[in-house]
């Protein structure tokens, strides 16, 4: 049977706002991108009776059995959406966990848009949409991943125009809890991108933005503020933000030259952290 490749972008965020809060989960507005740094993704059907799912690289490590892949499957065999198609899954985990780069999210995403695309799945794309809000909140990004605005009021903007950032992209070696860093938001963003609009990826437009979660995050992690004071005084830099709930610390620039300055340098300063070069795309 014919096997596929399926790279799974990494998702950042160039600002992000918490507006509020349910009952349940916080309001949040942000503005997003995609990189090139992925997973990788090898996927072909078997003839078995149940789906087998596995990680490697890098960041694999404490992956447990019951993951967001095996969710999404489950969720589509409860639903006989893949009509008892089984399928191998090897998964190459580049992207960090606990990064706020969406690494598992992008995962579910991914093989959603590679099962629509193969039209193995064929409901109508507002019940798929409805499974991804089980999954995870940020799994609904990576559908059809492109610069994106998402509203305080759940509404999604997608735009086809690129932005060309190169970015520096650094993770000590921890990682950040969303949950822990969502328990501590005290006060709330008066939202800002309620009206979407393109002009709102101009460098001038995202640089005065934030990330309201940076502050909660400096305080329980101070290396984090430390990286951010550091990158923030690299040449050639245009502003640096956490991604998400941290731990990831994204640094853009305009050209791969000042990008690779920046990395080497950093290298000098923080030669245990995990960091590397990528790009917008």
């Amino acid at each position: 049977m014919n096997s596929f490749k399926i790279k799974s972008y990494a998702k950042i965020n160039l600002a992000l706002n918490v507006t509020g809060k349910t009952s349940k989960l916080h309001k949040i507005e942000s503005i997003i991108s995609f990189i090139d740094l992925h997973d990788l993704i090898y996927l072909k059907q078997i003839r078995n009776k149940n789906h087998k799912v596995s990680f490697r690289g890098k960041f694999s490590k404490n992956i447990g059995k019951k993951n967001t892949v095996t969710l999404l499957l489950k969720l589509l065999d409860q639903k006989s959406l893949l009509d008892d198609k089984k399928f191998q899954i090897k998964i190459v985990k580049n992207i960090p966990q606990k990064a706020g780069m969406g690494g598992g999210s992008m995962n579910v995403a991914s093989l959603i848009n590679f099962f629509i695309e193969r039209k193995i799945l064929k409901k109508e794309k507002k019940k798929i949409i409805e499974l991804t809000r089980i999954i995870g909140s940020d799994v609904i990004l990576g559908i059809n991943p492109t610069n994106s605005i998402l509203s305080s009021n759940g509404k999604i903007k997608k735009y086809d125009k690129k932005i060309k950032f190169h970015t520096l992209i650094v993770k000590p070696n921890f990682g950040c809890s969303t949950k822990y860093i969502y328990s501590k938001v005290k006060r709330f963003t008066k939202p800002q991108f309620n009206f979407p609009k393109q002009l709102m990826f101009k460098t001038e437009y995202l640089k005065n933005l934030n990330n309201d979660l940076e502050k909660i995050a400096f305080n329980k992690y101070p290396k984090l503020k430390k990286i951010k004071l550091f990158l923030s005084t690299v040449p050639d830099i245009i502003f640096v933000r956490m991604s998400g709930s941290g731990s990831s610390i994204i640094a853009y620039f305009y050209s791969k030259k000042a990008c690779r300055i920046a990395l080497k340098q950093f290298k000098k300063e923080f030669n245990s952290y995990w960091c590397i070069e990528s790009k917008t795309i």
